[in-house]
């Protein structure tokens, strides 16, 4: 059978479009290779020029990384170490070993471990107060609240125990300038130092600042009970309200009278 005209045009347009095709499969299969060997080139030279500071760089890394968890080690060590000093020099002062529980404490004391050498250092200073010397006691504690490397709640404490143990030879406006930035609500020992400094009021025939601190200590939730108990009696005494919830005072009052009993008790058995 004889192809027509139509059908010759028909096959060659085919062929045509199978050559157009086989080409630009050749042409992409061409510009893959290029593009594989440019980047293959470009790896090459990005490697000789950064290849070895880039390795450098990961070994220091891999070697800093295992340096910090070397010395997180050796950190949580020393801290349990010292944690089961503190806990047995703990020990010796319920036991009313003083001395020892100061022998003990000694090698924190040398530390340079700024927590566990205050924390040392308070400790001394208690059972120095303990023993009756308030001169030792007042210089233990001083080397703590004048430390700046000392945690701020350390020397905060620090400071009031050295005016306490001092408060008899101290000049009242002394004892209010040492703890007044410390006698505020915000601060976690706002009670004890602000019953030194309403004290000190006092003795300075301050009464109406007096009563006004022992109000605002009676008032303060985050102080201890048998210190706000004690400062509304205080005020209570100056003249001043420091009663806010009644029905607390009289479970606190409950609480009190109920313990006094159970001591008893306790005393006789």
């Amino acid at each position: 059978m004889a192809l027509t005209p139509k059908d010759s045009k028909a096959l060659a347009k085919s062929d045509e479009d199978k050559k157009a095709q086989k080409k630009a499969a050749e042409d992409e299969a061409l510009l893959r290779e290029v593009d594989d060997a440019v980047r293959q080139d470009q790896y090459e030279t990005f490697g000789k020029t950064y290849g070895r500071p880039l390795a450098a760089a990961l070994v220091l890394g891999l070697a800093g990384f295992g340096g910090y968890l070397w010395w997180d080690s050796q950190q949580q060590a020393a801290m349990e170490q010292d944690s089961e000093v503190l806990i047995s020099a703990l020990d010796q002062i319920e036991a009313g070993n003083l001395e020892t529980a100061s022998d003990t404490l000694q090698p924190l004391v040398e530390s340079d471990n700024d927590a566990a050498r205050s924390a040392a250092l308070l400790m001394q200073g208690g059972s120095a107060s303990e023993r009756g010397d308030a001169a030792a006691a007042a210089r233990l504690f001083g080397q703590v609240s004048t430390d700046t490397n000392a945690p701020q709640p350390y020397r905060d404490l620090a400071t009031i125990r050295m005016v306490a143990v001092e408060f008899d030879t101290l000049d009242p406006e002394q004892v209010i300038t040492r703890l007044k930035p410390i006698a505020v609500p915000d601060n976690a020992f706002f009670g004890s130092a602000g019953e030194l400094v309403a004290m000190a009021y006092l003795e300075q025939g301050k009464r109406d600042e007096a009563g006004a601190l022992f109000s605002a200590i009676a008032k303060d939730d985050e102080t201890p009970s048998s210190l706000r108990s004690r400062a509304r009696q205080m005020a209570g005494m100056l003249g001043v309200d420091a009663i806010e919830d009644v029905d607390e005072v009289l479970e606190e009052v409950g609480a009190d009278t109920g313990a006094a009993p159970a001591a008893g008790q306790a005393a006789a058995q």
